[in-house]
């Protein structure tokens, strides 16, 4: 089962660029043009202007593959080159390249973080699930900390375990509280566990952020119903 990435829009676009790193010993200039193309793309992408973007990603990662070719890559390389793979959904391509990347680079947790989710879009949820919590033992500060959470509970959410669920995405938007999608998210599994006060308040609390949320308006009706309100 493949999970299409528009289910997960609403979230792609709301969380600054990961930081870089310039690699060990000085400037590496073709990895930094690398990662100029790859933020060029991001922004013409958040513009709905994907063609343009594509053009930008196949740049960053002609670089970085250059780089490899040259035998000077650095672990920012095949972060980069993982990015904007992940950016043109090419999942496959991300696993191939950040295996070797890991090879390298075993404690690269931002390949660990993107791996995880080319395995969460191509239906792998064992795998996906497996990264995702390897980056957040090994990263608990890291700046994509609160989206690994969240596709945790997405996983857990598919397999019905809404417990679970709920604890991640509890995590997830307790460090990033600004996105009504998690906090429908956290109202549903609640709903769906039949804890339905806590839904209401989680529910309540999309709303408060995108007052015109009709499937989170939709599920405060069901659980404040449900729980006697």
């Amino acid at each position: 089962m493949k999970i299409s990435p528009r289910c997960l829009i609403p979230l792609l676009f709301l969380f600054c660029l990961p930081a870089f790193a310039q690699a060990p010993g000085g400037i590496n200039t073709g990895i930094q043009s690398a990662m100029q193309n790859y933020r060029t793309g991001r922004n013409l992408e958040a513009q709905n202007r994907m063609s343009e973007a594509n053009a930008y990603y196949d740049e960053a990662i002609r670089i970085c593959q250059d780089e490899v070719s040259r035998n000077v890559a650095t672990r920012d390389t095949y972060t980069v080159m993982t990015w904007a793979m992940r950016r043109q959904n090419r999942h496959a391509d991300v696993l191939i390249w950040g295996e070797r990347g890991l090879r390298l680079y075993a404690d690269e947790f931002r390949i660990i973080e993107t791996m995880g989710q080319s395995c969460f879009f191509l239906g792998d949820l064992n795998r996906s699930l497996g990264y995702m919590q390897r980056y957040a033992n090994a990263a608990p500060q890291g700046e994509r900390i609160s989206i690994a959470y969240f596709f945790i509970g997405e996983i857990y959410r598919f397999r019905r375990q809404f417990r679970h669920a709920d604890i991640a995405y509890t995590t997830a938007v307790r460090l990033e509280p600004g996105l009504a999608l998690w906090w429908f998210r956290l109202g549903s599994v609640r709903e769906a566990a039949g804890d339905f006060v806590q839904a209401t308040e989680a529910y309540e609390r999309a709303l408060r952020l995108n007052p015109n949320y009709q499937e989170a308006n939709a599920g405060l009706t069901r659980s404040r119903l449900n729980a006697g309100l």
